[in-house]
């Protein structure tokens, strides 16, 4: 870390003065999906997101969002307080919240630590960030057409402009998550559109446990091993289930 103890805290003071998040919990453990999967990171879930995928594994931070509050400063307090060097700020959906993401990623940029920030990709901030890990939502993602969250869901969730923005302006992974083999025209397609290099495409399973996901990682990889593109595992859920905290 570049600062540390009380003079640090002074400085969070008085650059996240008077900003709340929506959140819904702040947890250590390892990063479980893609380029950093493995790394000790402290998990900063913010609530609320603009999509309403069919398959959410966080439902209680978009169809029935938490609505907890938390200062800009105490966030930064509470992550650096684990002393690890990597964060994960995720969701919800963290860049619906953008003055209180760019104030946060600042402060704890400014502290030294390796900020990752997940992201749906239909937002764009100009924020100070390491990794942006991007995960355009197939149509696999849609809710029932008769639902009333299926409109605006299919109009927003896949946002090419913000995609190459980022792709121009952060280093990126854009990890897409694969329910069937047939979700591969779609891939291709967002790919090619949105000038994704194969080493940033990354291909995850859809699913919240091992008995789900094993055998889409078999079709994964073969399909990664023909395109170029790479893996990604969910070391959570193989290791812990479908949990929150983890």
């Amino acid at each position: 870390m570049k600062r540390g103890g009380a003079p640090l805290l002074t400085y969070i003071a008085v650059r996240c003065k008077l900003l709340y998040m929506k959140y819904s919990e702040i947890f250590y453990s390892i990063q479980g999906e893609g380029a950093l999967a493995g790394v000790p990171s402290v998990f900063f879930r913010t609530s609320y997101c603009n999509l309403r995928c069919v398959w959410c594994d966080t439902p209680y931070t978009s169809w029935e969002p938490e609505n907890k509050d938390i200062s800009v400063e105490e966030a930064a307090e509470a992550i650096l307080r684990y002393n690890c060097p990597h964060v994960v700020i995720t969701g919800g959906e963290p860049t619906i919240q953008a003055d209180e993401l760019t104030k946060l990623c600042a402060a704890l940029s400014d502290a030294g630590m390796h900020i990752t920030i997940e992201t749906n990709g239909t937002v764009y901030v100009p924020v100070q960030a390491d990794l942006i890990s991007i995960s355009p939502k197939l149509s696999n993602s849609n809710p029932p057409p008769e639902s009333r969250a299926f409109r605006f869901h299919q109009a927003k969730r896949v946002n090419l402009t913000v995609i190459r923005q980022y792709l121009q302006s952060h280093e990126c992974q854009v990890k897409f998550v694969v329910d069937a083999p047939s979700d591969l025209a779609e891939i291709e397609r967002i790919a090619k559109e949105a000038e994704i290099p194969p080493r940033q495409t990354l291909l995850m399973p859809q699913g919240v446990s091992t008995d789900e996901t094993r055998p889409k990682m078999r079709q994964l990889a073969e399909i990664c091993r023909q395109k170029g593109y790479r893996l990604s595992p969910r070391l959570h859920v193989d290791i812990w289930g479908n949990r929150r905290g983890v």
